[in-house]
């Protein structure tokens, strides 16, 4: 891998560092989402920092950002945008909404109704919104980040799970240390906010060639029949209802890619797939009601699965692709 890819992720971890103390697992769960032009479900208790993260990976890239503070008023229309008579030249103009920008941030997702949840299902797997029969383009490169409060249920929308498989990953952030909560207070004592003082580190340019990048790494058929594996074992499991869908075995490909690039890899290790199973898996798995009420969890179900599959051996596992064969 060049150095200059490795310097660009190591300058948007710095820069988020600047506002988000520790968290360093989630903010790389956070930037492999992005090389895998995927979005992200940030999903924990309110006041730990999900609105700020989102924030500072937005002021880290010189891309434009949108914040969708979700309630129950919010129309479908706000988010894609509508089309309406320009008064001056009598023609329909088409109005843009939120989501035409490249960094958007949907505050608090499952506040508002399942109609303008479902506003965003085109947006999240077609890169694009249809109004009134014609389609618009969305900006590249293009992510949401949503939130929401996983202890607060009055007044709230569960997101289905056709709208969960659009979530790349979901991660939590948690609370921090006794010594990480000290260097938050310092940070946020002064006149004057972190977030404020960001500045872009790279540009969108980098981003998209990045997420090129990520294609690149190579995936043996040994690791794609593991992958394979797992995802099959999650629907078969007694104390799971709802498996892993096609996508989510694709996305484990996908951010498994993302992971080795970031470790100077051109080349999958199922070391890759097993650190990102648990975010790529967790939110698309459903467990059954004997299980919730013998307090199963669907990561723990995950990590039984991963003990059940055999793990091809390095040795067999080709670090490169084969030479294709020439047509004769």
């Amino acid at each position: 891998m060049q150095q200059k890819p490795l310097s660009i992720i190591q300058a948007l971890k710095s820069n988020i560092h600047q506002v988000i103390v520790g968290k360093d697992d989630v903010v790389e769960l956070i930037l492999i989402s992005l090389l895998c032009k995927g979005h992200v479900l940030i999903e924990d208790v309110p006041g730990v920092g999900k609105t700020t993260l989102a924030s500072a990976l937005a002021k880290s890239l010189d891309c434009s950002f949108k914040r969708i503070q979700f309630t129950p008023d919010v129309m479908p229309s706000d988010v894609t945008g509508y089309t309406a008579i320009n008064l001056k030249s009598g023609d329909m103009e088409y109005r843009p909404g939120a989501v035409m920008s490249q960094i958007v941030l949907a505050d608090e997702i499952n506040r508002t109704s399942p109609k303008t949840q479902s506003s965003l299902l085109e947006v999240m797997e077609e890169y694009q919104v249809t109004v009134d029969g014609t389609t618009y383009k969305l900006p590249q490169p293009f992510m949401v980040l949503a939130t929401q409060n996983p202890v607060e249920f009055v007044g709230t929308y569960p997101l289905p799970e056709a709208q969960l498989d659009r979530f790349f990953m979901k991660v939590s952030i948690g609370y921090p240390s006794v010594e990480e909560e000290m260097d938050v207070l310092e940070k946020y004592s002064g006149q004057i906010k972190p977030l404020q003082q960001l500045l872009p580190v790279c540009s969108a340019e980098d981003i998209i060639s990045l997420q090129s990048a990520v294609g690149g790494v190579y995936c043996s058929r040994e690791v794609r029949s593991y992958v394979a594996q797992l995802a099959a074992q999650t629907r078969s499991h007694p104390a799971l209802q709802l498996g892993a869908s096609t996508r989510a075995a694709i996305a484990l490909i996908r951010a498994s890619q993302a992971n080795a690039l970031l470790d100077s890899r051109d080349f999958i290790l199922p070391e890759d797939v097993q650190s990102m199973i648990l975010p790529v898996f967790s939110h698309r798995i459903s467990l059954t009601p004997e299980a919730r009420m013998n307090s199963q969890t669907a990561e723990g179900t995950i990590i039984e699965i991963l003990k059940s599959v055999p793990v091809p051996t390095r040795r067999d596992i080709p670090a490169e692709a084969p030479t294709p064969r020439r047509m004769k």
